[in-house]
Formats: C-alpha cells, structure tokens, sequence
C-alpha cells in the first residue's frame, strides 16, 4: 500500500472513529430543553399522523386481524394497548402490531431515507405504556433520539438510489437502532446501556426488499413491527446488562460495511452538530396520498396539468410516465399488473394505476384501495389510458430518497393537445409543508375505519391532548381514549 493510499485509509478511519459510541451518547444524554420548538411541533404532527394510520390499518388491512388475534392468543403481560382492537399485551408484541398497523396503509410519514415515525413511536408509545407515569416531554424527547439517529444515518448515505440498487428496506433496517435509541432514551439508559441497546438492535437487523417483490406479500406491511419488537428486546436486554456488539455503525462489518457498499459515507455529518442541529427539520413529509412515496410525484403532476389546463377526465386520450428512477421503474412495470392491481398493497405500489385514481378522482383517498375501489370501471379505463417510457439515462436520488424532480407526465387529450409537467415537489414535503389542520383531517378520516369505533368525543380529546402533548403528565390517557374506545362495542 502507498504512503498516499495507507495516509486516505488513516484519515478515513480517524472520521469513523467513535461514531456509535457518540451517537449513544446523544442518544442517551438528550433532553427537551436542547428541542428546537419546530422539531417538537413535528414530532407532536408525527405521534398523531401515526396514531390515525395505524388505526385507520386495524379495518383496512387484511394482514392487521390476523397480526392481532396472533398475538392475543398467545396471551402474557397486559403491558401496552393494541391500536385500532384494543386490549393489551406484552411491549414488544405491542409495537410487533402497532409498528406492522403503521405502515399496512403506506399513508405514515417519509424522510429521508424511510419512514421515522413507525419505528419509533410504537416501540416510545409502549413502553410509555409499560413503564406508567410518562410525560408527554419524555415521549416526544424519546421519539426524537430514535428519529435523529435515523436522519443522521441515513443522510450520511452516498450510494444513489441504495433502496432500489442494493435491494434494502431502509425503514426496517436502520429502524432497529433507530427504534433502539428511542426505546433506551425512554427507559432511562446511560450512555453505554445504549451503545449496547445500539448493538443489540444492530444484531437483529434484517429488511430485505424482496419482501415487495412478485406477488402480494405482507412481509412488506410488517417491516416496522420487526424492528419495533426487535428494539424493545434490545432496550431491555441492555437495560439488564446484556452487552451488545460495539461499533456497529462504523465497523469493518457494521451497517456501512455490510450493507452500503460503494462510495463512502459522510462519517462527519452523522455527528455533525449533535444536540444542537436536527435534520429531520429540513428532511422529514407527510404524506396526503396513501400510496408509496414513488407515487407522488406522478400525483403532483397529473393534477398540476388537469388545474392548469382545465382539463376533466373525459378529455384525456393518453397518460405517460417518463424517466424517474430505478424505484420508479418498478412501480410502472410490468405495465399490464400494474393496471390491474389485485390487492390494496400492490395497488399502493403502482404509479400507474395510482395515476388513474388521480386523473379520474381528481385525488388520492384511502377509498381507492379497498376491494370496491380496485374494481372501479371508471379508474380501470383511465389505468388503460396510462404508460411508461424510462429516460435515455436513469435518473437516481442521493442515499435511498427519490429524485423528485426526474419523474415527468405526459398528457396527451382526445382532440390531440398535449402537455407535460414535471414536479419540483408535493405537497406534504419539507418545501411544502402540511399544516396543523391537513394532519387533524387526516387523523380523523383514518381513526373512521378503526375496527372497532372510536368516539366523536374521544377523537375529539384525543386531538386535543396531541396538539398539548408537551404539557399531558401521563401518555397512558391518551392512549386510553382511543384504546379503551375500540374496545367498547
């Protein structure tokens, strides 16, 4: 090795050196007060966005009855109450459920590489519940150790596109350390229980994207309650004195090394301003079209063109998807399939047939993936109208995130005009933020389809304790609402 080569290789490694252990720390040594008030605000949107798509789920998804009876069945500790069904089990079987309710409906939230809020608000929600007695500024600090490590990894990530190119599901698979940060943060961890809550979470990781490949699979529904379960083992094992593997970020054979492969990571920017600066901040979306994050920016497009050109759906002669990424590739072929998806998920993974709800709906609903809704005549006859063509050279986004502005809409109407559009962004995205009001209707139209219903009164507290979550002494009211709600016949 050359002196210039061995001088880069020891310069790497001086970088790297120490970023579990500092993460750990943060992790562990995080209080309210170093919370910026834009991120507590976020986080408060977070807890209730999840709240209502986890028990929206608990109706809609076919996969959530059969995860619940399971778990019933099998009986233990009454520790933490079972979104949308009610009842109580064991912490880690808890978020085992909520964790998989939360991502059945793909409506939870996106950031930068994944989605936050289902790894760490079932396992914070829990153990909240387990432990008793928790504030509602523990909940939020807890929720915001978890989310932060996530950014802070997943930001750090060079590979364009890693998701789609290395076959990873990012949520699932740094989502349990994330979920581990939090669930430690929660139960009160040193900083070095939580590197061994970090490492434990570590050797549990798993989250292959075969999991949504070929035929409808409920793997892909259940990522988060893997790790959701896997991070409470985690958290409690440590907090017992199990001791985990160490340096599992930055290891020979840590998450880098093992699962991104290729150019090297940002090492400063993961530790970067820790305590001070939250990324999440400038990174973290809603969603306010239930389908996969790939399907937004066709969404954003067909309505921009069908807005600005006064265009109605009987006007349209054909719809065409152009270029994108490898993600969006996938979610268009084979073109066939994707029309005529057969089951909500797959329908929720087709650009083209989410295409069509939006040119002939005008929008996106939960209502589009029920069985009524993917038998729609009307939407299937737009679905046929809907194509793609890839561009002359794939467009690919930094780390695992969709390059947004690569994906274009061709419109073409019956008396021969045509129009494109390309989307800068979405609505629901950190450049065009939902507000307080978007995310209560959202809430409110999800906990309608809880399995068992929910009071107008309850709701209506409910909202009112997630809006002053900062001030509520005891999180286990507010799951009380809405828990011990879905219980009453």
């Amino acid at each position: 090795m050359s002196v210039q080569a061995k001088s880069s290789a020891e310069l790497e490694a001086s970088a790297a050196a120490g970023i579990t252990a500092k993460l750990a720390k943060h992790a562990a040594g995080l209080r309210y007060e170093d919370l910026p008030q834009p991120l507590v605000e976020i986080i408060k949107q977070c807890v209730m966005d999840t709240l209502g798509v986890s028990i929206g789920a608990s109706s809609l998804s076919a996969e959530a009855r059969i995860l619940a009876d399971y778990v019933a069945e099998m009986g233990g500790m009454p520790e933490s109450t079972i979104f949308g069904f009610g009842g109580k089990a064991p912490a880690g079987w808890a978020a085992f459920v909520n964790g998989s309710l939360g991502h059945m409906l793909d409506f939870d939230d996106i950031g930068e590489s994944g989605h936050p809020s289902i790894v760490t608000i079932p396992v914070a929600i829990a153990l909240a519940e387990k432990k008793g007695k928790v504030c509602g500024r523990e909940l939020i600090t807890a929720i915001a150790a978890g989310m932060d490590v996530m950014t802070r990894i997943s930001r750090a990530i060079e590979v364009p596109d890693w998701t789609m190119t290395e076959g990873w599901f990012a949520t699932q698979l740094i989502g349990f350390i994330a979920g581990a940060a939090t669930g430690g943060r929660l139960l009160g961890l040193d900083e070095h229980q939580m590197e061994n809550a970090l490492g434990i979470g570590f050797n549990q990781m798993s989250g292959s994207r075969q999991m949504a490949v070929g035929a409808a699979t409920h793997m892909r529904s259940m990522q988060a309650g893997f790790s959701g379960q896997g991070a409470i083992l985690a958290a409690q094992l440590a907090q017992r004195g199990i001791i985990g593997s160490k340096e599992v970020i930055e290891g020979r054979y840590g998450f880098f090394r093992t699962y991104i492969r290729g150019n090297e990571p940002d090492w400063a920017g993961i530790v970067d301003r820790l305590g001070k600066h939250f990324p999440l901040i400038e990174k973290h979306g809603f969603k306010v079209w239930p389908a996969c994050a790939y399907t937004r920016t066709t969404n954003a497009s067909v309505l921009a063109i069908m807005k600005n050109q006064g265009l109605k759906p009987d006007d349209i002669g054909a719809i065409t998807i152009v270029g994108g990424t490898a993600g969006t590739r996938l979610l268009c072929e084979p073109i066939e399939l994707k029309r005529r998806p057969k089951v909500s998920i797959d329908g929720k993974y087709s650009i083209p047939f989410t295409t069509a709800v939006m040119a002939a709906k005008g929008n996106v609903t939960l209502r589009a993936y029920t069985d009524e809704g993917l038998r729609d005549p009307v939407v299937l006859a737009m679905a046929d109208r809907v194509s793609y063509r890839p561009a002359e050279k794939a467009a690919t986004g930094r780390g695992g995130s969709a390059d947004v502005s690569s994906t274009a809409v061709e419109i073409v109407t019956r008396d021969g005009r045509h129009f494109e559009h390309r989307s800068t962004g979405v609505p629901g995205d950190p450049k065009n933020p939902v507000d307080w009001d978007q995310i209560e209707a959202k809430f409110r139209d999800c906990v309608s389809f809880s399995a068992k219903p929910v009071s107008l009164d309850n709701i209506d507290n409910a909202v009112k304790q997630i809006r002053n979550l900062e001030d509520l002494s005891d999180v286990s009211s507010l799951i009380r609402l809405l828990g011990q709600a879905a219980m009453a016949d």
